[in-house]
């Protein structure tokens, strides 16, 4: 089915940021979406403001480090709308630092969050995709992946996997299936509010504030691989901003 009208999507990380925008967006054009984010607030306001504007709109607290989370996610929106058309795997965590720091437990949760929570999602919706005979993974990188950049090397190798694993699940999806890869370079989102390196975290801040874009520029790069008809697989969008 082309376009993105009646189409089901979940979004991980879909609280604010990217995920918050791809969700409105995607409601706007008649999708309904399931939500899912570690703030349960957040994501009842989002609800709320989607369905208020005419949108269907379900939501659980999800925690992408937790297989079970994921696959509770799939599962309403299985049972709620009666299928899964695409999963959005968002949910992602930059807490980047020089090596030197050591913060072993940052890099903990970079992989269990970029990576883990990735492959978590395969895991809950690969089978119903097949099951269906149709499906569409869309996996969220980075531009960190093609750059390496002193501070970065856990999260770009983190980016680099996402981009490996989705490629190769690509080249495994034969012809029902269909998995997109967004790179999005710097992008206006609050992502270092958990960054603890204060030099990092004020330079980062400072280069958001002087050149990022807007969630909606990947919200829109998303739309346009969702909306393609079946046999059409957008398979990488990188989306960087002018500045």
């Amino acid at each position: 089915m082309p376009g993105i009208e009646g189409k089901v999507v979940v979004i991980t990380g879909a609280s604010s940021g990217i995920g918050e925008a791809t969700a409105l967006l995607l409601a706007e054009r008649g999708a309904k979406v399931v939500l899912g984010a570690r703030g349960s607030g957040r994501l009842e306001a989002l609800a709320a403001r989607i369905a208020d504007a005419g949108g269907e709109a379900a939501y659980a607290r999800t925690d992408v480090r937790r297989r079970d989370d994921l696959s509770e996610l799939v599962k309403l929106a299985c049972e709620r709308y009666g299928k899964l058309d695409v999963l959005v795997s968002n949910a992602g965590v930059m807490p980047v630092s020089p090596l030197d720091d050591l913060r072993v437990e940052e890099w903990e949760e970079m992989i269990d969050v970029n990576i883990k929570g990735v492959l978590y999602g395969i895991a809950a919706a690969l089978p119903v995709f097949r099951k269906q005979g149709s499906g569409h993974f869309v996996n969220i990188a980075s531009t960190a992946a093609f750059i390496i950049m002193p501070s970065m090397s856990v999260y770009s190798g983190t980016k680099i996997a996402v981009r490996a694993i989705s490629e190769g699940l690509r080249q495994e999806a034969g012809d029902k299936l269909r998995v997109t890869i967004i790179s999005p370079g710097m992008t206006r989102t609050n992502f270092a509010e958990v960054m603890t390196n204060p030099e990092v975290k004020a330079q980062l801040e400072e280069r958001r504030d002087k050149t990022a874009m807007p969630p909606d520029a990947i919200a829109r790069a998303i739309a346009f691989a969702v909306e393609q008809p079946a046999d059409v697989d957008v398979s990488e969008v990188v989306v960087r901003p002018t500045a």
